[in-house]
């Protein structure tokens, strides 16, 4: 069984701001571009989980245009991490104390009362341990998070 990692086009937001969670677009263009050469690449009939925020939901929409064969599910699960107090905030001007609390603690930190970097890999790790049941290629259309 395969598991196609996908992540979506260019978000347009400025470069150099944190934006894990916050739903932001992608470049039209850019999108279309990766729809166009990932339709080449999958078998016929895959059903494609979606991470629920309209960057990557633009993706899917775009390959099934192309590829009607491929239909897709949200899955909330998918979602970038929530980092919370920090979502929006350019990442040079997030303190250094700030980064400190963080690193010293990786796994548990939680960004402004949000979600973990550890929280964040279990929602993640139920979406694989459901994967590996089905036994079933598959394509996630996600984030680098």
């Amino acid at each position: 069984m395969k598991l196609w990692l996908v992540r979506h086009a260019q978000p347009l937001i400025d470069a150099g701001v944190c934006y894990g969670a916050t739903d932001v677009a992608a470049d039209t263009d850019a999108t279309v571009a990766a729809a166009q050469a990932l339709v080449q690449q999958l078998p016929v009939g895959m059903v494609m989980r979606v991470s629920s925020l309209q960057r990557c939901e633009q993706l899917a929409y775009a390959v099934q245009g192309l590829r009607p064969d491929l239909s897709y599910e949200i899955d909330t699960r998918l979602a970038e991490m929530n980092f919370g107090c920090w979502e929006g905030q350019r990442w040079d001007a997030i303190s250094p104390e700030a980064y400190d609390a963080w690193t010293a603690d990786f796994a548990g930190h939680r960004f402004g009362g949000q979600e973990s970097v550890a929280e964040f890999m279990g929602r993640v790790a139920r979406v694989w341990d459901e994967f590996q049941c089905q036994k079933r290629d598959s394509i996630w259309i996600t984030h680098a998070g």
